[in-house]
């Protein structure tokens, strides 16, 4: 597979995928989404057991590229529309993948790549590494990373990290339920590998069943909580205050909000 933007690689059970943007701090680009469903695809039909998802460079994934944020405020409403949904099938894609899933969280983890390492099963993280759910400091919402959200940390929490945008610790995250595991980031990976291990000492069989039971409980709610979330996340690229939001942090100054 010809990947420009991740590395895949597969070793003794266990497949890694590398977002490989280091210059760009792992920024989420279109190529990148639609590598990652390929890659995602390709890691559920190989003979691995576990998948860790890390970041290569400082950086586990800084969001939205500068240069797609700049191409999202010409968008039409059906291009934005068809956006939201393929995010929403990589959001859905992590979450639902068959086989246990880990997140080596190495660095900054803002906006879509804080959702990305709150959806995989577990989540080991570097005590350097931050997390945030930023978009509302962009004139944006975090519609389809909120589904899952208060799944895992319950509705006061996802309020409070949602409606602030706020930046918080690895620790913190441990705290708030997001992490599993914080350790020095020199011992990050041998760490994800070392719970890849534990989890492949039990039986393949089982652990698909039981992730397949686990995604099975909450399916009808998520159906509708995605269908809702892919039509906000479409309707608030139309709106000025996104544009607007976009436009001043492109040009690094405050935004004049105007509420519409």
């Amino acid at each position: 597979m010809d990947l420009k933007t991740l590395v895949l690689t597969e070793s003794g059970g266990l497949v890694t995928l590398t977002f490989n943007r280091p210059e760009k701090r792992n920024a989420i680009s279109y190529e990148l989404i639609d590598e990652m469903l390929l890659a995602l695809a390709a890691a559920a039909r190989s003979d691995a057991e576990v998948l860790i998802i890390t970041g290569a460079g400082k950086a586990f994934c800084s969001g939205m590229d500068l240069d797609n944020l700049r191409a999202i405020t010409s968008r039409s409403p059906e291009q934005n529309r068809a956006d939201s949904e393929t995010m929403a099938k990589l959001f859905r894609s992590i979450y639902e993948f068959p086989k246990p899933t880990i997140a080596a969280v190495n660095g900054a983890a803002m906006g879509g790549g804080c959702g990305i390492a709150t959806l995989c099963d577990f989540t080991v993280a570097s005590d350097e590494a931050k997390f945030g759910y930023t978009e509302v400091k962009i004139g944006f919402l975090p519609a389809i990373v909120s589904t899952f959200l208060i799944l895992q940390v319950g509705e006061k929490r996802a309020r409070d990290l949602l409606l602030t945008g706020r930046i918080f610790s690895a620790e913190e995250a441990k705290q708030l339920g997001i992490v599993t595991d914080v350790v020095s980031g020199g011992q990050l990976l041998d760490r994800a590998r070392e719970l890849a291990g534990t989890l492949m000492r039990s039986s393949p069989a089982s652990l698909r069943a039981t992730k397949h039971l686990l995604s099975a409980f909450n399916k009808d709610e998520l159906d509708r909580r995605l269908a809702l979330a892919v039509e906000e996340n479409a309707r608030m690229r139309s709106t000025d205050d996104f544009r607007e939001g976009i436009t001043a942090f492109l040009e690094k100054r405050k935004p004049r909000w105007s509420g519409k």
